[in-house]
């Protein structure tokens, strides 16, 4: 049965989130809040949590996970980032936005677009994630928490306790989030490309691309 962490969203307890990264750190599958809605996280490392995910979610093989950095500077660890492109993010993070960019050797090939080697990435404005990925000391691999059949995610931690409570590890209690997942904007080939349009403003993506 699940754990069930309430953490305030403005002074997180330091206690309760070093106990959330020591279940993660052991292969934990853990719901989190963030800036934009509900996600399900792991290590970036434990493949079977992973599959885990896959299996709540019931997502293939194909399913891009995203990698959620506390920082830029963790972010360009495992994305190639060149100078315009490091502009761009640090106009944007941290916020509720999800790049697509190409991986470097750091993301296990798993994680990886199988055809592109592209990874997505975040980085949230959000305290307890910020804390939560400090004490980790490596980014989260993460998935919107979107149950099977449905296309809004979860939005009330005592919802997803009685949902998940025998299928995940954590549940972290730090109030409503937005039912909108983040906005995915491609970086590929250098030029923004809106993937999909959700809680982060994009216009100044659209702009862009067509300049």
């Amino acid at each position: 049965m699940a754990q069930y962490f309430s953490i305030h969203p403005i002074n997180p307890q330091r206690r309760l989130i070093h106990q959330a990264a020591e279940i993660i750190g052991h292969g934990g599958v853990v719901a989190y809040p963030t800036d934009s809605s509900y996600a399900l996280g792991c290590s970036i490392g434990n493949k079977e949590a992973m599959n885990r995910i896959r299996i709540i979610r019931k997502i293939g093989e194909d399913h891009n996970f995203t990698l959620v950095c506390k920082d830029l500077s963790e972010l360009s660890i495992y994305a190639k980032v060149d100078n315009d492109i490091y502009r761009l993010l640090k106009r944007f993070t941290p916020g509720p936005y999800t790049f697509i960019l190409a991986a470097t050797g750091e993301v296990p090939r798993r994680l990886q677009n199988p055809k592109r080697r592209s990874i997505g990435l975040r980085v949230p404005d959000f305290r307890i994630v910020e804390l939560l990925l400090g004490e980790l000391n490596e980014p989260l691999m993460s998935s919107t928490l979107i149950m099977p059949g449905e296309t809004l995610p979860l939005n009330d931690a005592e919802q997803i306790r009685r949902a998940l409570e025998h299928e995940i590890d954590l549940v972290i209690d730090g109030g409503p989030c937005d039912f909108q997942p983040t906005s995915v904007v491609d970086l590929i080939s250098g030029i923004p490309n809106v993937r999909r349009v959700g809680k982060g403003d994009v216009s100044t993506f659209i702009s862009s691309a067509h300049k």
